[in-house]
């Protein structure tokens, strides 16, 4: 992929670029959890976006989409947000002129192998690669954090989304082998040893994504925010679902609202379920660390009710396959992919019977992504 975009990027522009790469990311569990002040698990992944950017002597920026065959030219005193795939790349730049990082005109050549829409924040590696390859080129100085941050403004700002902080950390500070246990309150990080001999993380994607993802995100947010509300008179230090135990939900919300006590339930269980689940990944227990998995989905699936009928089927089909340690749905919910840990020997077999069966039940498509964990956001020449 690199020789690929450098080669592009010849047939484009002239001159020698920088090339940085930037991989798309995978969480292992831990769901919703990061609005909330908990912890999330996330790993980078070998899929990753690519840039090719130079200098120019003036100040437009023209830049080059390998995967939709697209040319975009613009002066920098004249960008704005769009609904297209260089939003993203405007948005970095809109970001690093706002915060008094001065660059001028350049030219990018961007391909890369993260899918789109599969929930593997193809837009956060976008937004990293293009980041860290500008503070290279430009001398900014700006620090990994720094632009983790900067990255997250500009999916706000011009992508218009109000992610959280997860997809942008794991894909710059991503590092082979592990997985990083980030507290979303502090931003403080740990690197956990995801060793799978034997065995690989496989995302089968649903190919669907319903309408609801959106309006019922804001409504979990809301209701996690309720039942706070509901907890706090008593227990003042409250201040998110993360500072609550199942003692107060008990006491304060199941009384009041049984639906909100079941989305705190899931919430303050998960919270505790990460915590554990890196204990068993520190000494290696993969078997702990899947049952933990499939419990996660049946509490998105039942309590939190974020899931659908396509990642039920997908999560359940394997649930009782000795070939696989674990499985969930991955990310915000009704639709995306299911994660799940299989035996290598094992893959091939059970995409190809699943395939089938996912066929015949829901009549969609199924794709089934083979990933590994990687290191993150680097200069490669």
């Amino acid at each position: 992929m690199t020789e690929q975009v450098s080669k592009q990027f010849a047939e484009k522009f002239s001159g020698k670029p920088l090339i940085a790469r930037s991989p798309g990311r995978v969480n292992i569990i831990g769901e919703h959890t990061d609005y909330n002040d908990g912890f999330v698990l996330p790993a980078a992944i070998d899929k990753a976006v690519y840039v090719a950017v130079a200098k120019r002597d003036d100040d437009i920026i023209k830049l080059y989409a390998s995967n939709f065959n697209e040319a975009f030219e613009t002066a920098i005193s004249r960008i704005q947000p769009s609904q297209q795939w260089h939003t993203y790349i405007l948005g970095i730049v809109d970001q690093l002129l706002k915060n008094g990082h001065p660059i001028s005109g350049f030219n990018l050549v961007i391909d890369g192998d993260v899918p789109a829409g599969a929930g593997l924040s193809s837009s956060a590696a976008v937004e990293c690669a293009v980041v860290f390859a500008l503070n290279e080129l430009f001398n900014l100085e700006l620090h990994k954090m720094q632009m983790v941050k900067l990255a997250q403004q500009a999916e706000h700002a011009y992508a218009g989304v109000q992610c959280g902080i997860m997809d942008m950390f794991a894909s710059m500070f991503g590092k082979k082998d592990h997985a990083i246990k980030l507290d979303c309150r502090s931003l403080d990080y740990e690197y956990i040893p995801l060793q799978l001999e034997g065995y690989k993380l496989v995302l089968f994607n649903s190919n669907v994504k319903h309408s609801l993802a959106s309006s019922e995100y804001n409504v979990r947010r809301q209701q996690c925010e309720a039942g706070i509300a509901l907890i706090q008179p008593h227990h003042p230090q409250v201040k998110k679902l993360r500072d609550a135990n199942m003692q107060m939900l008990d006491d304060y919300v199941k009384p009041a609202d049984e639906l909100l006590y079941r989305r705190c339930k899931y919430m303050v269980e998960e919270i505790e379920r990460l915590t554990t689940a890196c204990d068993d990944l520190k000494h290696g227990n993969l078997t702990s660390l899947g049952k933990k998995m499939f419990a996660t989905h049946e509490g998105l699936s039942n309590d939190y009710e974020v899931s659908c009928k396509e990642l039920d089927f997908l999560a359940a089909a394997v649930k009782n396959n000795p070939a696989v340690l674990g499985a969930r749905m991955m990310g915000g919910g009704f639709g995306g992919c299911t994660i799940n840990i299989v035996k290598e020997e094992a893959i091939d077999e059970l995409s190809a019977t699943l395939y089938k069966n996912y066929k015949t039940a829901m009549g969609m498509d199924l794709t089934t992504y083979v990933v590994q964990t990687d290191d993150g956001t680097a200069i490669l020449e």
